[in-house]
């Protein structure tokens, strides 16, 4: 009976070995489908958990059994609810955070552009409760950068736990970040969108379908907990003619300088704000929300309920820009200080009201003008969205899903071009992502060489025709060598391979032996003529990105491709030079 198992154990190691070495192609996209859509499925699951936590906390706490129903707590309660999430959220880090206090879609960027997409069980722990904590609290953040990170999470881990090559784990990051958005807002496509646009930053085939299964799953499993209802409750919107087109970019060069304001705020809080203990600062940020809260409330907690109520032309004008500036206040204090909070959803807020209020304006001046306010609150969401974010697609996406009307593409588009523009070219601003990642003194840089690199796995580049001879060897150990016709020799030293080279300066050697008539019965591989390479090991897992890395790194020119599969135990599974990995990228 153990025998027949540890066969059997043994052949499935040996498929799932397989697995992995094919997962290392950029182009293995059947069984990377399946993993997306797995993916998608967790990650959809997590964000279900999440829903219910938040909201089940908010009916049992906020008066009415309503949640988001802030504005009917007691005076003294809009206060201390905030101040006392913010005290809990700062000391829960700073017990079990080690050094984890950026979370959210800036953390899953910099994790993709300098760890291969790796995310912790701790940081997955800390977005869930903390921002869970901090919406409920009341502080002003959104729950869609926490799906996102919990997706991608969800996605990361799962490559973890089956030990997947890295450029699968970053694929998987990205579906995890699509169901992050689909499951949010019930807007699969967005979730693709801004997946590929702003996580990935790569549109292939071998990404794009992946990551659409990912976004089916996690919308499939948030119907099955939610229903289809839409996040927002848009009536049907008509772009009534193109004498608005000016109305339209005026409102795209204002959400672009908001949005530009936003960021600047930001930056300047984050930056300043980083002297100070985290629990210090996750309390002030509830301080200064409460503050607020006690003369506009509709800035507490996520605030879709008055997004729904500015799409629907429910709000009058004053407290439009009443809430359009506490909200702006209370977002830059909360992601400023370091709440575990999104930004995606406070910045919808911040363009709802600013189109909404653009609209009522226009209609007090010229009461025949038969202005839209509700398409205007819209245009002016995705505005904000694309303009903040520097994700414009996808802010046109969740537009075009939201309102199920072809006829908002012309005006989204151009008022997302023009606010992104306003705030990128004229502002010099960039995304809130980027922002907060440089404000923590963190950098981020991306270019399609290094994305090309890390989309290949070293096991789909490698060469597996070697062997592993002594440094010295025998001329009948020679000939037997020769026999399996290896392309490469890894030389063994005492302790780990010293150096490669070619089979074919070896056979050249001996070939010059028969003709030279010598009788030398000792060959020292580092003495023959041919060209050795310095080598240095780098994991199967790897992709030619953390390959090229270590070749400068340790200044060598070769590495062999490894795994431990015991304890104590790696197995070599093949080489690979420079040249090798240039090949596969000019390829």
């Amino acid at each position: 009976m153990m025998t027949k198992r540890t066969k059997t154990d043994k052949r499935f190691a040996e498929r799932l070995d397989r697995l992995r070495m094919h997962l290392s192609r950029p182009d293995a996209l059947l069984q990377l489908s399946a993993l997306g859509l797995l993916s998608g499925v967790f990650a959809g699951a997590v964000i279900v958990l999440f829903r219910i936590l938040v909201e089940g906390s908010q009916r049992g706490l906020l008066p009415a059994g309503l949640a988001e129903n802030y504005e009917a707590l007691p005076l003294t309660a809009r206060v201390l609810l905030p101040v006392a999430g913010g005290l809990f959220i700062g000391l829960m880090f700073h017990f079990s955070a080690r050094g984890v206090y950026v979370l959210g879609v800036a953390k899953v960027l910099e994790r993709m552009a300098y760890h291969q997409g790796y995310l912790s069980v701790r940081g997955f722990i800390l977005q869930f409760f903390g921002a869970a904590i901090a919406i409920i609290s009341g502080h002003s953040v959104g729950r869609e950068g926490p799906h996102i990170y919990l997706g991608a999470a969800t996605g990361s881990l799962l490559g973890q736990y089956l030990t997947l090559p890295n450029n699968s784990i970053r694929t998987l990051v990205g579906c995890g970040a699509a169901a992050g958005i689909a499951a949010s807002f019930n807007t699969p496509l967005a979730g693709v969108i801004f997946a590929l646009e702003v996580v990935m930053m790569e549109y292939t085939l071998a990404s794009f379908i992946p990551v659409m299964l990912a976004a089916v799953g996690a919308t499939a499993v948030s119907y099955l907990a939610f229903g289809s209802e839409p996040a927002f409750l848009v009536p049907a919107h008509q772009f009534n003619s193109l004498g608005e087109i000016p109305l339209v970019v005026l409102l795209g060069v204002t959400a672009g300088a908001v949005a530009a304001l936003f960021i600047h705020l930001l930056q300047q809080v984050a930056k300043n704000a980083s002297r100070f203990p985290f629990w210090q600062r996750t309390t002030l940020a509830g301080l200064v929300v409460g503050v607020l809260g006690l003369w506009v409330p509709q800035v507490m907690g996520i605030g879709y309920d008055s997004v729904n109520s500015a799409l629907l032309g429910e709000l009058g004008l004053l407290l439009l820009v009443s809430v359009l500036f506490a909200k702006l206040l209370a977002t830059v204090a909360c992601v400023g200080l370091g709440v575990p909070g999104g930004m995606i959803g406070p910045v919808l807020f911040i363009g709802a009201m600013l189109g909404s209020s653009l609209a009522q304006g226009v209609q007090r001046l010229l009461p025949d003008s038969g202005v839209d306010v509700g398409l205007y609150a819209l245009l002016g969401m995705g505005a904000m969205m694309g303009s903040s974010l520097q994700a414009p697609l996808a802010a046109l996406t969740a537009m075009m899903e939201l309102t199920h009307t072809p006829q908002i593409i012309m005006p989204g588009m151009l008022v997302i071009v023009i606010a992104s523009l306003t705030a990128s070219e004229l502002f010099r601003k960039e995304s809130l992502f980027i922002t907060m990642l440089k404000a923590s003194g963190m950098d981020y840089s991306a270019n399609p060489v290094l994305q090309t690199l890390r989309r290949i796995g070293v096991a789909s580049v490698m060469r597996e025709r070697f062997q592993r001879p002594e440094r010295v060897m025998d001329r009948d150990a020679v000939d037997a060598l020769l026999k399996k016709e290896p392309e490469w020799l890894l030389i063994q030293g005492e302790e780990r391979p010293i150096a490669l080279l070619r089979a074919l300066d070896l056979a050249r050697h001996v070939q010059a032996l028969k003709e030279g008539q010598e009788d030398v019965q000792l060959i020292d591989l580092m003495e023959i003529p041919g060209q050795r390479y310095e080598v240095a090991p780098v994991h199967l897992q790897a992709t030619l990105q953390e390959a090229l890395d270590i070749l400068k790194d340790k200044g060598v020119d070769a590495l062999f491709v490894e795994r431990m599969t015991a304890p104590g135990i790696k197995r070599i599974y093949g080489v690979l030079t420079r040249d090798q990995i240039e090949s596969a990228y000019h390829y």
